[in-house]
């Protein structure tokens, strides 16, 4: 009751209606009735996001008896094992079968475009999360961001459409828990003995050592406004198979915005990357910290940060640093060197951090907007440090 809060936002249900994210941004968000009758050739439900027992029974119970329309191709990806097996418990498995869905494995799959990709220039209304360009596995792919709700109604009719008469369902009291396939973790002294192999595609990680006590290097890259962790780290089938090789998804790192940015960081060194706002926006890919962290870089410095990629770049031993005046970022080119002094003692006791513009003899503040434990964290040089 004595809590003071910053804000308060007051909404009236009633005027609540439903809405899409349109291509290609989580914000670029319509109306669904301002969308009305555009041509649905996919539709994914599932994957980490709106992958709920409580959404897929939603969407079983809207199939129920129904049949896709002709020409729309109806995927579903269950958020666990555990959602899966409840879901063909319940019967819903069923319906969502003989509705025409194709029911995939509880994964990433079509969110990252590992399967399932729209047909070119295809329509496609995703329960995700994301909807960058290209993101799908198709570069023209028209990927919508929409509820189960909506998923399903425009599945069912063949154009976007927004669900009416949603039934009710039932939820069951507690959850299954089947943890059947988990092994438990050995005992230190046996874990010590154990022996990891590894195939030609799986590499160890990235050693990381403690924050140095400053730090100078080249500026590698310098971007502008809402760059995506797609922009970063692409998606797709091509690459995402590295995944367990940091080495070679690397050579991808940031192709998306400069195709020499790999071989750049690597002939460098170490580096710099200057940002723009919203730096980092969309899915928490560790690996568009690991790649970075791979390459070299030391430092991101921008306008300001997405709040995810924020802390996986702290977990991976690079500062993220924000400009305490915006207007400092064009004070900064590609190519300048910079330097952090006493960035180690600077963090550690809350001291005013300064980043010095060698190249052009000038003074920046900057700042880290984070807490003590993740200063903590940049100080071991990475959350695995802490860790061991």
């Amino acid at each position: 009751k004595d809590a003071e809060y910053v804000s308060v936002v007051k909404l009236n249900l009633s005027d609540v209606v439903p809405l899409a994210a349109c291509p290609h941004s989580p914000d670029n968000v319509k109306t669904v009735s301002e969308l009305a009758d555009i041509k649905v050739d996919q539709v994914c439900l599932g994957s980490c996001t709106n992958s709920s027992y409580a959404d897929l029974t939603i969407a079983a119970a809207l199939l129920d008896g129904k049949t896709v329309a002709e020409n729309v191709q109806l995927s579903v990806a269950p958020g666990s094992k555990q959602v899966f097996e409840m879901l063909a418990a319940s019967g819903g498995l069923q319906k969502l079968i003989a509705a025409g869905a194709r029911i995939l494995e509880c994964a990433c799959g079509p969110c990252i475009g590992m399967g399932q990709s729209p047909n070119t220039d295809g329509v496609s209304l995703r329960t995700f999360n994301r909807n960058f360009e290209g993101r799908s596995g198709t570069k023209s792919g028209q990927a919508y961001l929409v509820s189960v709700e909506t998923a399903v109604a425009s599945a069912l009719s063949g154009r976007i459409t927004a669900a009416t008469n949603v039934p009710t369902i039932t939820i069951p009291e507690k959850a299954l828990i089947n943890d059947n396939m988990l092994i438990p973790p050995l005992p230190p002294e046996k874990a010590a003995t154990i022996e990891i192999f590894r195939g030609p595609n799986i590499k160890p990680f990235p050693v990381t050592t403690a924050l140095p006590t400053e730090i100078t290097a080249p500026v590698i890259l310098k971007t502008g406004d809402n760059i995506t962790t797609d922009h970063i780290m692409p998606a797709g089938a091509k690459i995402l198979p590295l995944r367990s090789n940091i080495p070679a998804i690397s050579r991808h790192c940031f192709t998306a915005v400069d195709e020499s940015f790999p071989k750049r960081a690597l002939a460098a060194g170490k580096g710099f990357i200057i940002g723009g706002e919203n730096y980092g926006q969309g899915s928490s890919r560790e690996h568009a910290a690991l790649a970075p962290l791979y390459l070299g870089v030391k430092a991101v410095i921008t306008k300001s940060f997405a709040r995810i990629h924020q802390q996986n770049l702290i977990n991976a031993g690079i500062i993220p640093l924000v400009f305490e005046n915006a207007d400092d970022y064009e004070k900064i080119a590609q190519g300048d060197t910079l330097r952090l002094p006493d960035i180690r003692s600077r963090l550690a006791d809350g001291f005013p951090i300064v980043l010095e513009n060698t190249t052009k003899g000038i003074k920046i503040p900057v700042k880290l907007n984070s807490s003590a434990r993740s200063v903590k964290i940049l100080l071991a040089g990475g959350l695995l440090n802490i860790a061991k």
